[in-house]
């Protein structure tokens, strides 16, 4: 068997419950892969144990790229390459250049985010998302647990232990 091919799926019904359930099954020793749910839960991410993004680290460089561009482009192009007199103005002057420097920022700091967010996601136009339950699409919070992630424990262990955590159901699946 490969790993990251057989789950545990635990199913909770109400978000209080699930956020509860985290914390007795990481304080047990067993390491969730993810927990998909149809609502942002406020907490989830502290209880998990996740890191706090560093995407607004990436969106401020991508920003700061395109400011920098932004200004090295039309400077360099009406200041030195072309320069006209428009409007009695002097050739680079900087006022008018503010509402294309502020859309370049925004527009690659945007399209960066994007980018940035689908390169660290792992998601691809030709891979097919993994649907541990549909019913995290509707009302229900699903739990992955990866038995090859957690080798100390069997799979009835881990199967009494979200129980315990108050998983409504837990269930097997195996993907190929």
């Amino acid at each position: 068997m490969q790993a990251d091919k057989n789950f545990l799926v635990g199913i909770f019904d109400d978000e209080d419950v699930l956020l509860d359930g985290v914390t007795q099954i990481r304080k047990n020793g067993v390491k969730i892969q993810e927990v998909y749910s149809p609502f942002p839960v406020h907490g989830l991410d502290e209880v998990l144990g996740y890191r706090r993004s560093r995407l607004p680290k990436a969106a401020f460089l991508f920003g700061l790229t395109g400011t920098s561009l932004a200004l090295f482009t039309q400077i360099w192009m009406l200041g030195y390459d072309w320069p006209m007199i428009i409007g009695g103005k002097n050739f680079a002057s900087l006022p008018p250049f503010v509402p294309v420097t502020f859309e370049f920022t925004v527009l690659l700091s945007a399209l960066g985010m994007v980018a940035t967010f689908m390169i660290v996601s792992d998601l691809k136009p030709y891979k097919w998302p993994r649907q541990f339950d549909l019913r995290s699409t509707e009302d229900k919070h699903v739990m992955a647990i990866d038995l090859a992630a957690n080798k100390g424990k069997t799979k009835e262990e881990i199967t009494s232990i979200l129980k315990a955590a108050g998983a409504s159901e837990v269930n097997e699946k195996n993907f190929d």
